[in-house]
């Protein structure tokens, strides 16, 4: 992990958290079901640290079947009290619901885009937007694309996805670049 410069969340952060930062945050992500774990990961964190999410992230892989959105969209309601009861997860009912939720919203977006992917990248016309902050307290907890993104998500029947949840998933996937300018992570995601 070394004497690198990163983002101020991730300097002095456990080393979970640094990897992440350091290997997946901000990366541009085209795999449907990685788009798809971050979304309902990102619905899981609201109102937790990231880093609870990341100590139970395989845990939420096997619970909802590797991300297969196909799987999840199946899960019925004896699936959702089996979910309730595992304490490797988030167990709060709205956040287990909703991704299952999401997993058959996902497939009509597949059906209709072609991909998740398309379907997602079209708001920042497939190209990363690149933010250029001196500090992580300059990073907003929202924008107008993910404004635009949440409000086109709830309308095809998406939960947990509101603008600051669509940021965050923006940032994760790679649709946005905010780590900071002395982060050795925003040039080498410039290339």
């Amino acid at each position: 992990m070394g004497a690198r410069t990163r983002c101020e969340w991730a300097s002095a952060a456990d080393p979970l958290v640094v990897t992440y930062h350091d290997e997946e945050w901000g990366v541009p992500v085209h795999d449907d079901r990685t788009l798809f774990e971050f979304l309902v990961l990102e619905g899981a964190q609201a109102g937790l640290s990231w880093a609870t999410i990341l100590r139970k992230r395989e845990n939420y892989r096997k619970a909802f079947g590797g991300f297969d959105p196909e799987k999840v969209s199946r899960y019925d309601e004896t699936k959702v009290e089996r979910l309730l009861s595992d304490p490797g997860i988030i167990r709060n009912a709205l956040k287990v619901r909703s991704a299952i939720q999401n997993a058959r919203s996902c497939l009509l977006v597949q059906k209709e885009f072609g991909s998740l992917d398309s379907y997602l990248w079209r708001f920042v016309r497939g190209e990363p937007i690149i933010n250029g902050w001196k500090t992580t307290g300059e990073i907003p907890a929202t924008s107008a694309v993910s404004n635009a993104m949440s409000e086109d998500l709830l309308k095809r029947g998406f939960r947990f996805v509101g603008p600051t949840i669509c940021y965050a998933f923006m940032q994760a996937a790679g649709l946005v670049n905010d780590h900071t300018r002395r982060c050795f992570r925003y040039r080498e995601l410039l290339r």
